[in-house]
């Protein structure tokens, strides 16, 4: 059999040799001079057709394995050059179907594991597309959220479902992990009759090119935790009263006995009353912490919220401290303009806090040493600092410095860090920590300016 080239080149002899003979012919015979051109039609088109019907045969059949039909088949069946390549062609379709359901398996099995992982988590957890729109929730959620887990708009009428639709156009928004803190975190809904909490976090979902696919919420059952942190804060509460009466009457006797109102004390009964007032007023100051930390757990503490300057805070607070500092010989230094914004805030609160920072400055800073305290101004909050040139904080102990009974050295009670944290965000503040072992400590925390309300004039008004 011929192949295709052959045949375009046994064609065009044929043409050649016919319109030769035909010439010589014609010049012999003038009356086949008109049959000439008519057989060198013919010839030209017989010699087309066999050139181009296989290749049009097999056009049509690539054109339907690329249009997706993998089961057709070509059949052109020839030993010449489009034989061979209809065979191939064939071999091909047949290798892409295998791949194409060897893919699908694979992803279907895929589907499949990454499904019954999602089934399997005891937690709720929600996943929305890159807009937003609910996909898939797991079992948990299902029982959870009830019959409106897969409808965004039921769901948004649900009791929290607006929490958690909020959290994941965040999500989406930024881009990045949403996640409140404390109270802020915790999602109240209600279960047939128990009433429990849930932490609620929503992270965003990328491709392997960073590309934003969708969201993953979760929600973790904090009932029993809330409710063991609600019993400790009340126990807390209820046995550090308890506990302050007794505290000051034992404070009382041992002032009267160091004073000498019960007879002269020998220098060793002396050295022994010291110590035990020294003892007897850090259990003191550990019982009035503890009261302040669960005052605000349980919220009972109430915030007498009013216009504070500034500056005046800073040298109460420099006042307060000023001859403790003389006494170990340490400069105290105040760095802010007197004209900062007035900030919205608790006066004792914001005492409580800079005491507790002051406390521990001049606990751990050597003689001869430094406390800068300082204020500035940045868009609608006014940050504070509190420096100290002392020993400074070990590294691995940065990240549970605010955290309670993390005391920086055995003395203190280990609350007044805590409680600090505490009162700067009961007030919408932040707090932060900076420390290097032998180069000191910077606090720093936020508090919000106050607004200022325009008072229109009566004869403006008029």
């Amino acid at each position: 059999m011929l192949n295709v080239t052959q045949r375009l080149i046994l064609g065009c002899a044929l043409m050649a040799a016919a319109a030769v003979w035909l010439g010589v012919a014609a010049s012999n015979h003038p009356t086949l001079a008109v049959a000439l051109p008519a057989a060198i039609v013919l010839i030209a088109a017989g010699t087309i057709v066999a050139v181009l019907m296989p290749l049009r045969a097999l056009a049509r059949d690539v054109r339907k394995i690329a249009q997706g039909n993998l089961d057709h088949r070509s059949t052109w069946v020839a030993r010449d050059s489009s034989g061979i390549l209809a065979a191939e062609l064939n071999r091909l379709a047949i290798r892409l179907r295998d791949l194409r359901e060897t893919e699908a398996g694979r992803r279907q099995m895929e589907f499949q594991l990454s499904d019954a992982v999602l089934q399997s988590i005891f937690e709720p957890v929600i996943v929305t597309d890159g807009k937003g729109h609910l996909l898939k929730v797991n079992q948990a959620a299902a029982e959870l959220l009830g019959p409106s887990a897969k409808d965004r708009m039921a769901l948004a009428n649900t009791p929290g479902g607006e929490r958690i639709l909020s959290a994941v156009r965040d999500a989406v928004a930024m881009q990045k992990a949403i996640a409140g803190e404390g109270d802020s975190a915790v999602l109240p809904m209600r279960i047939g009759q128990d009433d429990r909490s849930f932490r609620l976090r929503t992270t965003p979902m990328r491709d392997s090119e960073g590309h934003l696919l969708g969201t993953v919420t979760t929600l973790e059952d904090v009932t029993t935790v809330q409710n063991t942190d609600r019993f400790k804060s009340q126990f807390i509460t209820v046995a550090s009263r308890k506990l302050r009466d007794p505290l000051l009457q034992l404070r009382r006797g041992i002032y009267a006995l160091g004073q000498g109102f019960a007879g002269d004390l020998t220098p060793l009964q002396a050295d022994l009353i010291a110590q035990a007032a020294d003892e007897a007023r850090v259990l003191d100051e550990l019982m009035a912490d503890l009261i302040e930390v669960a005052e605000i757990d349980t919220g009972k503490r109430e915030m007498q919220l009013e216009s504070l300057r500034p500056i005046s805070l800073l040298r109460e607070a420099e006042s307060r401290y000023a001859d403790q500092a003389a006494k170990k010989r340490i400069r105290m230094e105040i760095a802010a303009y007197a004209d900062l914004s007035y900030i919205h805030a608790d006066r004792r609160a914001v005492r409580s806090i800079f005491d507790n920072l002051l406390t521990n400055a001049l606990r751990f800073t050597p003689p001869e040493g430094e406390i800068v305290l300082s204020a500035v101004e940045s868009k609608n909050f006014v940050q504070f600092t509190v420096r100290d040139t002392g020993r400074g904080i070990e590294a691995e102990r940065l990240a549970t410095i605010f955290d309670r009974f993390s005391a920086s050295s055995e003395t203190g009670t280990g609350l007044g860090l805590a409680l600090v944290r505490r009162l700067v965000e009961s007030l919408g503040g932040q707090i932060a920590v900076e420390s290097r072992l032998g180069h000191g400590t910077t606090f720093r925390f936020t508090l919000p300016v106050a607004v200022v309300e325009a008072v229109r004039h009566p004869v403006e008004v008029g």
